[in-house]
C-alpha cells in the first residue's frame, strides 16, 4: 500500500469520527427527535454543531469513495475500525461520556480485528474485471430473455 494510502484510511477514520462527535453535539442541543416527526431535522442543519458534523462525514464520505477505488470494501471497513477508539476518547473528553471497561474491552476486541485484516492484500482481484464477472451473468440472462 502506497503511503497516500494510509493518509486516505486516516482521513477516513478521523472525518468520521469527528464529524459523529461534532453531530452528537449538535443533536443532543436540540433534544429528542421522533422518526414520525422528521421534519424536525431540517432547522436541525442550521444548528452549527450540526453542520460542522455534517461537512466532516461529507469529507468521510470523499475519503471513502477513494478508498473503494483502489482497495477491497472487505479491506477499508475493517481497516477503519480504529475510529471505535477514537470516538470512545472523544466521547470521554467532549461529551462527558462515561465509557465502562465493559465498553472499552468490546473496542478493543473489534479494534484487534484490524491486525488480521491489515495482514491481508488491501486488493484481491483486479477491480476492472471484478464488476464484469459479478454482473455478466445477470446480464447475459437478461439479454437471452429479450432475445
Amino acid at each position: 500500500m502506497k503511503p497516500r494510502h494510509f493518509l486516505v484510511l486516516a482521513g477516513m477514520v478521523v472525518f468520521s469520527s469527528v464529524g459523529d462527535i461534532l453531530l452528537s453535539r449538535g443533536m443532543k442541543g436540540i433534544g429528542a427527535v421522533s422518526l414520525s416527526h422528521g421534519l424536525q431535522l431540517i432547522p436541525a442543519v442550521f444548528n452549527p454543531w450540526v453542520s460542522l458534523g455534517i461537512l466532516f462525514l461529507l469529507g468521510y464520505f470523499v475519503s471513502y469513495a477513494s478508498a473503494l477505488s483502489w482497495a477491497d470494501l472487505t479491506f477499508v471497513v475493517p481497516a477503519t475500525s480504529f475510529g471505535y477508539v477514537l470516538i470512545a476518547l472523544l466521547s470521554q473528553l467532549f461529551l462527558g461520556e462515561n465509557v465502562t471497561v465493559v465498553r472499552w474491552l468490546g473496542i478493543l476486541l473489534v479494534s484487534a480485528g484490524v491486525g488480521v485484516v491489515a495482514r491481508s492484500p488491501h486488493l484481491t482481484k483486479d477491480h476492472e474485471e471484478a464488476p464484469a464477472k459479478v454482473f455478466s451473468p445477470a446480464l447475459s440472462a437478461a439479454s437471452e430473455g429479450n432475445s
